[in-house]
């Protein structure tokens, strides 16, 4: 995948069952790998859950999308106000990559390439299982990207379920049937 494959954000199906999503973040990358693998800082943009850093090590991730930005807007229904999920370490070379079990829909890796001053972090999340998924992964993978992005830039974030809802609308467009 190159850079210009997503200079528009948007996340692509690489493979039939494979999501890949790249964004470009304020260096340096140890400050990155901290958002990624410390929980108060992991919590601010995607999910809390201390993270023993060894392969093998199960951890579990929680979500409390409601709390990510203020307002959150909207939560869709069907969607609860926490949600938990149970995954292990499968890759770990500190500080360029980290991969672990989604539990349910596949694996997750996330890689780090310094660019100057900043850092390339590519997303892949593969064996989602049907495209009802693809397209709730995209949207939020796109969506919590997007809150990484700000915080970590010092910006204002969009409210979450109002910017998941319009890409989730948006992944529907573009995505395959």
């Amino acid at each position: 995948m190159t850079e210009l494959a997503t200079l528009d954000g948007f996340g692509v199906l690489t493979e039939p069952a494979t999501l890949t999503i790249q964004r470009l973040l304020p260096g340096p990358i140890e400050r990155v790998w901290a958002y990624l693998t410390q929980s108060e800082l992991r919590r601010q943009w995607l999910a809390a859950g201390e993270m023993e850093m060894r392969v093998g090590t199960p951890f579990e991730l929680v979500w409390r999308n409601d709390e990510l930005t203020d307002p959150p807007g909207q939560r869709p229904p069907g969607f609860s106000g926490e949600h938990r999920m149970e995954s292990r370490i499968t890759e770990l070379d500190p500080p360029r990559r980290l991969a672990f079990t989604w539990n349910g829909s596949g694996d997750v890796s996330f890689a780090l390439e310094p660019k100057g001053n900043e850092v390339l972090l590519t997303v892949t999340h593969c064996r989602l299982p049907d495209r009802s998924t693809q397209l709730a992964v995209s949207a939020g993978w796109h969506g919590h990207l997007d809150l990484l992005v700000a915080r970590a830039s010092g910006k204002e974030p969009t409210p979450f379920w109002d910017a998941w809802r319009l890409l989730r609308t948006e992944y529907d467009r573009r995505m395959p049937a």
